[in-house]
């Protein structure tokens, strides 16, 4: 079980998750505002935010790029009734692990809720020198990308990921050598399937080469193939 922080100023909804997530066991605290939720997660450890997007004075979009500027790295589900595309990708670039619209079913929130916390919790409790499961990590260039710890090395140095971070550099990963679109991976890796704007993809492209490359203005294994999306590339020559 684990200890959550729901963000809604809809008193109704929240009294209503709060009952429903203490059913299950979890211990849950209920915040009004984006100012109350950045303060809460810096003072007390939480294993879980839900975050609603439309709140008084900060908002969603803008309290989750807060704390993961801060390197706060709890997973954040949002629930807002701002379902549209480019409201989906503007809560994943400010650093959400996922995005449920309103009005949404509880068994499919409770559902989100128990895998977000399965891998907070086993990453909290894995023994540091555990070695990873098979097909877990991935190592190139005398760097180590650990998909299930969420974490790359390079260079001596351990960075944090966020879930999305980590689910488009598999998904780059896996396709070593090829191609990607940006329309692949609006449909495979955020499962958003409609004609939207791709800039929020540009953008964490341009996060994952801080993480990857030695000159992220000039990049080697994260390339850029112009007119049509990306590719990656373990070892270039």
């Amino acid at each position: 079980m684990g200890r959550i922080l729901i963000v809604e100023d809809e008193s109704h909804l929240a009294e209503g998750l709060r009952f429903n997530l203490e059913a299950e066991g979890h211990e849950v605290k209920v915040v009004e505002t984006g100012e109350q939720a950045i303060e809460e997660v810096r003072r007390d450890g939480f294993h879980l935010m839900l975050l609603d997007v439309m709140l008084p004075g900060i908002d969603g979009f803008r309290a989750a790029a807060q704390l993961r500027s801060e390197g706060r790295f709890l997973p954040i589900l949002m629930l807002t009734a701002r379902g549209r595309p480019e409201d989906v990708l503007q809560g994943f670039e400010a650093g959400a692990d996922d995005y449920l619209p309103k009005p949404f079913e509880l068994k499919i929130l409770l559902a989100r809720v128990r895998s977000l916390l399965r891998r907070s919790q086993w990453q909290q409790a894995r023994p540091p020198a555990a070695g990873p499961p098979a097909g877990s990590r991935f190592e190139f260039a005398g760097k180590t990308i650990d998909f299930d710890r969420l974490e790359i090395t390079a260079g001596g140095k351990t960075m944090r990921l966020t879930t999305m971070e980590a689910n488009l550099l598999r998904y780059l990963v896996a396709r070593e050598g090829k191609v990607v679109s940006r329309k692949m991976i609006l449909d495979d890796v955020w499962d958003v399937h409609e004609d939207t704007d791709t800039r929020a993809i540009d953008n964490f492209i341009a996060r994952l080469r801080k993480y990857v490359e030695d000159e992220p203005s000039q990049p080697k294994h994260l390339q850029t193939v112009r007119g049509t999306g990306y590719r990656f590339v373990a070892n270039p020559k």
